[in-house]
């Protein structure tokens, strides 16, 4: 009987955020499906310990803080990063195509990478090097068709940047392809509003923790833009960002975030197969900041590129969702009208990973003829309506529904609201929403509706403290 288990190997890297954290054999940060508001209250009893030292550059804090597992539900730390859906699809889609774990007993080729996503994204890079050599020394020494197996990677968001370090500076030719969602590969505005404008007010007594926090972590500092993205007084064309101009931000870790897009840069010019292997899906037509402007000690973000609006996953613009010197309009670059937290996810976006590392055509399942624009608030206040925003080119009128559900509820148990669209833009408002985590999901309004759907997740806060 033919064996039909992939010959590589592929290793499942998470975004910021989306490894569970654990002291002393004791969770720190593992949210779970209808309970992220008290992981977070949890995580703020820990916020100060979890505050790395300054000047720790590319090291370890020595603190005791280890990652165990990738994360299942939605997570989010409001002030680190957006809210993301949990990675139970990709793993699942990876198994449906013959990866499988390694074990004590047996070698195996699908390996969940957690890690400690506080660190620099070089320590990250380096410490996971052993590991993955050592797997892939197993699965090859299987002999036969194992025997030159490569080491693919699949990577949400800050993952791919791990990813292409690792490439870079510990891969030598064990490579194969690189394929990520929503990766800010130049970088992303929001980094640039957690650190400079710091976390919601609405976090209430939790604001200055998760401040303090964020600024504090290299890994952070690596996602700042390192394409031109401010816009000054009197010019009309973006320029470079300044670490010395950002105001409350340690000049020397943004210039080493910065640095660190550079040393990419120059290692994957020197490797002819850097843009080979590296397989970009961007998220799209979502409301994304791309510029920003420095107003008063704070910052202003701005969607518009110049005169262009070039959208994107609603934390990744498409101008930096793309390596430097690789045009949007590259045949190498895969177009998923979603939101950010649920490009790993999403099933065209997965037929695409499927399609390149079993080298085939991809035939995408799911309907893109019609793509959305949805704008939906990251965070609100409880008591606050959750309002919901769908745009869609005038020239199509689908039907539309727009559902909230709890984090981790049954299907079928959210609340559903028929949009109705005028002069291409329609509205949702939700209300009476307990404090929790929600998933948001604007789609067609009937089975094989030719609309793209968008899903994104939200929370919903209670300042006052008080749990689920």
């Amino acid at each position: 009987m033919t064996d039909r288990t992939p010959t590589d190997l592929v290793v499942v890297l998470p975004g910021i955020t989306g490894s569970t954290l654990y002291r002393d054999g004791r969770p720190i940060w593992k949210p779970s499906a209808g309970a992220i508001l008290n992981a977070l209250f949890t995580l703020g009893g820990s916020l100060r310990s979890l505050t790395l030292p300054t000047g720790l550059g590319d090291e370890h804090p020595g603190d005791g803080v280890e990652a165990r597992e990738l994360i299942d539900d939605v997570h989010a730390v409001p002030g680190l990063w957006t809210p993301i859906k949990g990675y139970g699809p990709l793993v699942a889609r990876l198994e449906s195509l013959g990866y499988r774990r390694p074990s004590a007993d047996s070698p195996g080729n699908l390996l969940e990478m957690p890690y400690d996503w506080r660190l620099s994204n070089r320590y990250t890079a380096a410490w996971m090097a052993p590991l993955i050599e050592r797997e892939l020394g197993r699965w090859r020494d299987q002999g036969g068709r194992h025997a030159d197996a490569k080491v693919h990677f699949a990577c949400h968001s800050m993952g791919g940047l791990v990813a292409r370090r690792y490439a870079a500076a510990h891969g030598g030719d064990h490579v194969g392809e690189i394929v990520t969602f929503g990766t800010p590969q130049r970088g992303s505005m929001n980094a640039v509003d957690q650190l400079v404008n710091g976390a919601p007010g609405k976090l209430g007594p939790l604001r200055g923790l998760v401040t303090d926090l964020a600024r504090s972590l290299p890994s952070l500092h690596q996602l700042l833009p390192s394409y031109a993205c401010v816009v000054e007084p009197g010019s009309t064309e973006p320029v470079h960002l300044d670490p010395a101009k950002l105001p409350g931000v340690d000049t020397v870790m943004a210039s080493d975030g910065l640095a660190f897009h550079r040393e990419l840069e120059v290692a994957e010019a020197a490797d002819a197969r850097a843009s080979e292997r590296l397989h970009a899906i961007l998220g799209t037509n979502q409301p994304t900041s791309s510029t920003m402007r420095l107003v008063d000690g704070s910052v202003e973000l701005i969607e518009g590129y110049g005169e262009k609006d070039y959208r994107g996953d609603a934390t990744v613009p498409l101008v930096a969702a793309v390596p430097k010197g690789v045009a949007l309009t590259s045949n190498t670059l895969r177009h998923v009208p979603d939101n950010h937290g649920n490009l790993q996810r999403n099933a065209a976006a997965l037929d695409e990973l499927e399609g390149i590392l079993r080298a085939e055509p991809v035939v995408i399942k799911g309907g893109v003829q019609v793509p959305l624009s949805v704008s939906v608030p990251e965070l609100i206040s409880a008591g606050e309506a959750l309002q919901i925003v769908v745009a869609v080119d005038p020239a199509n009128r689908p039907g539309l529904h727009a559902t909230v559900t709890p984090a981790g509820g049954a299907r079928g148990s959210g609340t559903t609201q028929v949009l109705r669209l005028q002069d291409g833009l329609a509205r949702a408002s939700f209300e009476d929403l307990a404090p929790g985590a929600y998933v948001v999901d604007v789609t067609g309004a009937t089975a094989g509706s030719p609309v793209a759907p968008v899903s994104a997740a939200t929370l919903v806060w209670d300042s006052r403290g008080q749990r689920q």
